[in-house]
């Protein structure tokens, strides 16, 4: 356990470090004078002349060289300090956690609906060749072979503009998150339903549980004490490698549904040129990778301690 966790403290500090320089050199390579970007951002798109970008570079000191920026922005964040946004003129990190529990909270609303369907149908087709496997297996190749945001799109055209059920975008009431939350979880079932499947097969067919049947254990007895864990291992360590589908699915929800949180905030960041902001939610989002998988690597530590005894 030691080991591994100081193994995924250099991690994170390796990808800090690279997503920060890394968003740094492409957001300085992008074409176009960035003065002009952030005074639109500012004043407005028709309010925007050669003064006013002259005043902007001048005020954000835009003209210094890119290493003398970088070494700025290193010293920065050694300090824990993110800067202030250059649109807003802001604090960073402010902003960050404003964004961050609109995140958060669609992201746990759609790993727990993905759960609910995922588990449940993985179950169902693996139990006893059920005939509805092929069905189920084909439609969620389908789903999951559609974009995010199309699946999105059909979902307002449909439960939105079509039966006006939901809202078609925003934030403020638990109607504003049932879209993007069904968007993000059908999404990411449409994976993990077929790894619960095929875990659950193979524990089915495996030895250990047959002869489980054989001591004169019910149905239920033996799923409860040799098939849940079991099961559970490679579906757990699996939603660790699908956390990256959710980091991007989020991104492109966000901004789709007009959700607040650090996709839909990155997203206008990016148009604005405000480097700050770019890099302290491409930071967040790079930490939160690490902390999540560092969660999954623990939680299959628990669930087999096998795992512990062999490291």
């Amino acid at each position: 356990m030691k080991a591994m966790l100081l193994k995924r403290a250099l991690q994170l500090v390796t990808v800090v470090w690279g997503v920060g320089t890394l968003t740094f050199i492409l957001m300085r390579s992008l074409p176009g004078d960035m003065a002009y970007r952030i005074a639109a951002s500012r004043y407005g798109q028709d309010n925007v002349n050669s003064d006013a970008a002259a005043l902007v570079r001048q005020e954000l000191n835009l003209d210094q060289g890119a290493f003398a920026a970088y070494w700025h922005w290193l010293l920065d964040l050694l300090q824990f300090n993110l800067g202030h946004s250059l649109v807003s003129g802001l604090p960073v990190i402010d902003a960050i956690q404003h964004m961050l529990g609109h995140s958060l909270l669609l992201a746990l609303a759609g790993l727990l609906v993905s759960i609910l369907i995922a588990v449940p149908v993985g179950l169902f087709c693996a139990w006893r060749g059920n005939p509805l496997d092929s069905i189920f297996m084909g439609l969620s190749s389908m789903i999951r072979a559609m974009p995010v945001f199309v699946l999105g799109v059909l979902f307002i055209l449909l439960f939105a503009l079509h039966w006006n059920w939901f809202p078609v975008a925003g934030f403020g009431t638990p109607a504003h998150l049932v879209l993007p939350a069904l968007t993000l979880a059908l999404s990411l079932a449409a994976v993990s339903n077929r790894v619960v499947r095929d875990s659950a097969k193979h524990t089915f067919q495996a030895a250990f549980y047959q002869f489980s049947k054989v001591k004169g254990l019910s149905a239920w007895q033996t799923f409860r004490r040799h098939g849940v864990r079991n099961i559970a291992v490679p579906v757990v360590a699996f939603f660790g490698i699908q956390l990256v589908s959710m980091i991007e699915g989020i991104v492109m929800i966000e901004s789709l549904f007009s959700w607040p949180g650090i996709g839909h905030g990155l997203a206008h960041a990016i148009f604005a040129r405000d480097i700050p902001v770019i890099q302290g939610a491409a930071l967040v989002m790079g930490i939160l990778f690490v902390a999540l998988n560092t969660l999954v690597d623990m939680l299959c530590l628990w669930i087999d301690p096998r795992g512990v005894r062999e490291a």
